[in-house]
């Protein structure tokens, strides 16, 4: 009886993470919701694992898939495999977010979404930040699809849970997870100058 191996599995799943890293690299968001799909769990395991606070190693995840948005072009097949270049950016993600002590005093560097989404009710001295912060949340917001924008503000301006929202919409969870999930790192992407205080 001819031994089984585990290698034409394995070189069929990275010919498939090859394949949704290049498109990717070409914009396209659904390579990168499939990609996330795919290798999330060990993503996410690896850097809990590093961290050891559930919080902030989903922070840092969805870090890595901004940075897997931004940077799949740089990916070269020859240099290694699709797994292990991912895994290289999960740990050096974490890494970097244990050294800078962010699990430590409890503090979450990357730019809270949630915060930016804020009600009309700032006081007189919020006022002037308030308007600046929602000028550069209305355009970040223009960038996203209408499917992502109509999620994203169901969930932070009406504070409807993803459950709701797939009810809601009549859409099964999976599809409101995925445009909420790329609707975020978009905004992230577009928010982080803001976040750096580099915009005027």
């Amino acid at each position: 009886m001819p031994i089984m191996t585990a290698e034409p599995a394995k070189s069929a799943q990275d010919q498939e993470w090859t394949q949704l890293i290049a498109l990717t690299a070409q914009g396209d968001q659904t390579a990168l919701a499939t990609f996330y799909d795919r290798t999330s769990p060990q993503v996410f395991g690896l850097v809990l694992k590093i961290l050891n606070n559930r919080e902030a190693a989903e922070e840092v995840t969805l870090d890595v898939y901004t940075q897997v948005w931004r940077q799949a072009h740089t990916y070269d097949r020859t240099r290694g495999a699709p797994g292990a270049w991912l895994m290289m950016l999960a740990r050096t993600r974490a890494i970097d977010r244990f050294r800078a002590g962010a699990v430590e005093h409890g503090r979450i560097e990357s730019l809270d979404t949630a915060a930016l989404f804020a009600s009309d009710d700032d006081t007189p001295e919020q006022d002037v930040e308030g308007l600046e912060r929602r000028k550069y949340v209305r355009q970040a917001l223009a960038l996203l699809t209408a499917e992502q924008r109509q999620a994203i503000a169901l969930a932070y301006f009406y504070g409807l849970s993803q459950s709701e929202i797939a009810e809601k919409l009549q859409l099964p969870l999976g599809t409101v997870k995925t445009r909420m999930r790329l609707g975020m790192i978009k905004l992230r992407e577009a928010l982080a100058p803001y976040e750096a205080g580099l915009l005027p």
